[in-house]
């Protein structure tokens, strides 16, 4: 439920109107990926925009609709030869919908499958990737410590160490103990990207870990108020017995890490522009058809002043990220520009969601509105990817050659 109305009569009361991409910039997609946009739309209609409120108030990951996702071959979009604007612009469709299904998609394509492509070796590669890139498995990243988060890079204390001849086939091994924290997909999923510190030489390490193997304990973070849909676990490893086949050749310092960062950093700054979409989509329906004083709210000015600055907020962050797309497109983005993204995006979006809240007055804190989930969903995205603070120091330290961060 969006509004007042039923559904035919909500959707007659927005048509004609201007869509929240007021600037038209999916007009800069081939017709080939406006196609495809088309389809994801299709079965978000369908699938998912039906259910996914009932799947948030229960904290519930609807796994069922996994096979139909996969259906679209959206798994890595740059990979199938689509552009990084596309590969953006489904993310914050997908948010529009169900920032939680978005969440889960980015985090299994844009960094576990995203890694087997960029730091896998062509035996793992052969192993895992048609099965995730195919959802028959999923992946999970797991980077996050319980008591690091930003300064994980220096203060990653989950260890590794190399057992010579280890292995069940006598090849070496690695030993790992720690604790992840903030883990999405932690809970189901089939394997995990582990990263850890190497006991020899301080070195960050990357591992495939098989999410069954003995000494892995996983555990779901109950009682969030933000992407409930999504499972995050707390993960804890004790003497966990890795092969060394399954250590990632491609990764031997945190700098390789940081690679895979700056993708899901702009996927997640692309979150934030799809939670404006939803906000003005639900505002603008909601302020149509709400009567108040014997007339629409949308015949009040102040009511008009927010939707234009929702609209305006979305606008902005929109053109930013399309031109970090075609930064990307020629292999330029680079970490402060991203990092300004990500935190201009971010503030943004905070004030634009907190506007169509108070638009809606009352309704704007129960689900069945859809702007609570919104609203709360925000806060999630204010935060991961780099918080708003940490992403503004990176961007700080590149303008004014000094950290602020140590």
């Amino acid at each position: 439920m969006t509004g007042t109305l039923p559904a035919a009569a909500a959707a007659e009361a927005t048509a004609g109107l201007p869509a929240a991409d007021f600037f038209d910039f999916e007009s800069l997609l081939s017709a080939a990926e406006q196609a495809k946009l088309a389809e994801l739309r299709e079965f978000l209609a369908a699938e998912v925009a039906p259910f996914a409120g009932t799947w948030w108030n229960n904290a519930e990951f609807p796994a069922h609709i996994l096979p139909k996702l996969a259906a679209l071959e959206l798994s890595a979009p740059a990979q199938r030869g689509y552009s990084h604007l596309f590969a953006g612009i489904i993310i914050a469709e997908m948010t529009r919908v169900d920032t939680s299904l978005a969440t889960f998609f980015l985090v299994h394509h844009d960094l576990f499958v995203e890694s087997l492509y960029g730091f896998g070796s062509e035996d793992q590669k052969a192993r895992l990737l048609d099965d995730a890139a195919n959802l028959r498995t999923t992946g999970a990243f797991a980077l996050t410590e319980p008591e690091h988060g930003s300064d994980v890079a220096g203060g990653m204390e989950t260890r590794a160490r190399r057992v010579p001849g280890g292995a069940a086939d006598g090849g070496d091994a690695w030993v790992l103990n720690g604790a992840k924290r903030w883990i999405g997909n932690g809970t189901f999923c089939d394997y995990m990207l582990v990263w850890a510190r190497d006991e020899a030489d301080g070195g960050i390490r990357g591992f495939i870990v098989d999410a069954t193997l003995p000494g892995v304990c996983r555990s779901r973070i109950e009682n969030k108020i933000a992407l409930r849909t999504v499972q995050n676990a707390d993960i804890t490893f004790t003497d966990v017995l890795v092969a060394e086949a399954d250590r990632f050749a491609g990764i031997s310092s945190f700098e390789d890490t940081n690679e895979l960062l700056r993708g899901s950093r702009i996927m997640v700054a692309w979150q934030a522009v799809g939670q404006q979409l939803a906000a003005f989509d639900v505002a603008r329906q909601y302020a149509v058809e709400r009567r108040q004083f014997g007339r629409p709210l949308a015949k009040f000015q102040l009511v008009q002043q927010q939707l234009v600055a929702m609209l305006g907020n979305a606008v902005a962050s929109m053109g930013m990220m399309v031109r970090i797309a075609q930064l990307q497109q020629q292999g330029a983005a680079d970490m402060p520009q991203v990092a300004l993204a990500k935190s201009y995006v971010s503030a943004r979006m905070r004030e634009t969601v907190a506007m169509g809240r108070s638009l809606l007055g009352g309704n704007g804190i129960v689900t069945d509105y859809r702007m609570a989930k919104i609203f709360a969903d925000a806060e999630a995205i204010y935060t991961y990817e780099g918080s708003f603070e940490i992403n503004t120091l990176i961007a700080g330290r590149a303008v004014t050659g000094v950290s602020a961060i140590v």
